[in-house]
């Protein structure tokens, strides 16, 4: 729907999404660089704060790598590696702490079989195909149906359309269940952080916290941004068909 020649559904859906994006990745910059200044008052490392919480929770056949960059660190399933980067492996900061607690929570779901974390990796294949080739179907059917000259050919172009907003959806749904995921990690993240006094202090915790709370929000920012973009395509592809 165009107002004025700006699109309207695009505007209200998915404009809002990006800003918070963009302040999402700013806050977490910005509370990242803050509280990698302050030290941790134990001295732990963001490797060694991994390995307490992973001993406290009795899992031995996780293994603590390091790998390059900044803020890449994860925790793979498959080979159960837990990846620290640069910013985290050495670093005695809180951000540091903060960051390996998040992802050595993780490594927790899996080896007590969280529920959302099992259902997120099925999706996993879906979700990539559906990211890839989904919009693209949709958009590429709502093109042609607009300018299908002959009626006999709009329903193809439909059922394209149909079948890239299907795929859209299921790349959707992999947003949605990230969220627990994210948010169950951090939860346990920064209460076994407390109960072994890796963090000591309310205030370690507290910028802990924060820190983890800012990264939180860029996953609700993607969420809302597949969501948005995927009701923007079934908005336009709905109109498309009632002018018809």
């Amino acid at each position: 729907m165009y107002l004025g020649g700006i699109d309207v559904y695009y505007v209200l859906l998915v404009l809002p999404a990006a800003l918070l994006s963009l302040f999402a990745s700013a806050l977490v910059k910005s509370r990242y660089a803050k509280y990698d200044k302050v030290m941790a008052s134990r001295g732990v490392s963001g490797a060694q704060a991994a390995q307490i919480l992973l001993k406290a929770n009795g899992i031995t056949d996780v293994r603590i790598a390091h790998i390059g960059g900044k803020l890449t660190d994860n925790y793979n399933p498959g080979n159960k590696v837990l990846s620290l980067s640069d910013s985290t492996f050495a670093s005695r900061s809180i951000a540091a702490v903060g960051v390996a607690a998040h992802e050595t929570g993780h490594a927790i779901q899996h080896n007590i079989g969280y529920g959302p974390l099992i259902f997120r990796r099925m999706l996993v294949p879906v979700a990539n195909f559906g990211s890839r080739f989904g919009p693209t179907l949709a958009i590429l059917g709502i093109i042609l149906g607009a300018v299908a000259s002959l009626e006999q050919y709009i329903p193809i172009f439909q059922l394209i359309t149909d079948i890239g907003l299907l795929l859209f959806g299921a790349s959707m749904l992999f947003y949605l269940v990230t969220l627990p995921v994210e948010f169950n990690a951090s939860r346990r993240a920064l209460k076994i952080l407390k109960e072994t006094g890796t963090l000591t202090t309310k205030e370690e915790i507290r910028g802990a916290r924060k820190v983890l709370t800012a990264a939180a929000l860029t996953y609700v920012a993607s969420a809302l941004t597949a969501i948005g973009s995927f009701l923007r395509l079934l908005l336009i592809a709905n109109s498309r068909r009632n002018r018809r």
